[in-house]
């Protein structure tokens, strides 16, 4: 296993070594673990397929790319709600 130097502000270095910390880990190992466990954007969107695929096969539904775009917005207002307050 090789190391590595990353470069980032303090407080983030101080951040993730408290929640790993808590979580009874050094910081290497929850890095290595969120690494781990993260998908990367081609990994998310392969998911993403499989999902439509699975709810297609079990309900019939296939929704347009245009309805897709309109939940995407509709969750992206709820999340906002949310997160005001």
């Amino acid at each position: 296993m090789s190391d590595a130097n990353v470069r980032i502000p303090e407080e983030a270095k101080d951040r993730l070594a408290a929640i790993a910390a808590a979580e009874g880990l050094s910081l290497r190992a929850y890095l290595a673990r969120l690494a781990e466990t993260l998908l990367t954007p081609a990994e998310r969107a392969e998911r993403a397929d499989k999902a439509l695929a699975a709810l297609k096969e079990w309900s019939g539904y296939a929704p347009t790319a245009a309805e897709q775009r309109e939940l995407d917005s509709e969750l992206d207002r709820r999340l906002a709600r949310v997160e005001q307050g």
